[in-house]
């Protein structure tokens, strides 16, 4: 059950890089003084990877360590976890599921500008088009917290943020 015991809420935002997840989490934080954990930034500093891959040029997160790193942190509940995954998670973490999805042309030109290419640039093209981190937040999750939201834009996002926002001012914890 999600909430449990928790004065804050949880939220995890999802999607494919690029999508907007970290812009739209630092705005949420700043609106919501939730504590904002970008996992690509924790693993990195705090060295809860198993070494790079080499073809997607990326670490290889260890799932495990990443998730003891954090349980307290959830457990007392006010934050919003930035990351491109969402199957690991515990279910019970979150209150809210935020899966950013953004047209692909405009997907194209932000992986590019970031220096993505080949099957790293393609892969994350395909996951966008079948809509793989939404179909991975379904499976895992409750279907009444999980939501899309658009981001291919600065007005998406602020919408995306306002939305959050005024979800985040009026949840209350579980049995309250």
């Amino acid at each position: 059950m999600a909430g449990g015991g928790r004065m804050r809420p949880n939220i995890l935002v999802t999607g494919t890089p690029c999508t907007g997840k970290t812009t739209t989490c630092s705005l949420l934080a700043d609106a919501t003084q939730l504590r904002h954990i970008n996992v690509g930034d924790l693993v990195k500093t705090k060295n809860l990877h198993d070494g790079w891959d080499e073809e997607f040029e990326c670490q290889i997160m260890n799932e495990e360590l990443l998730c003891d790193e954090i349980e307290d942190m959830m457990e007392d509940g006010g934050n919003v976890v930035d990351y491109h995954g969402c199957d690991f998670f515990p279910e019970h973490w979150f209150d809210r599921v935020v899966v950013l999805q953004t047209d692909n042309s405009v997907l194209y030109d932000r992986l590019s500008s970031r220096g993505y290419m080949g099957a790293k640039l393609t892969n994350n093209i395909e996951c966008e088009i079948f809509q793989v981190l939404l179909e991975e937040a379904r499976s895992s999750y409750a279907a009444d917290i999980v939501i899309p939201l658009q981001s291919n834009c600065v007005e998406d996002i602020s919408s995306n943020v306002a939305t959050l926002t005024n979800w985040v001012n009026s949840w209350r914890p579980v049995g309250s």
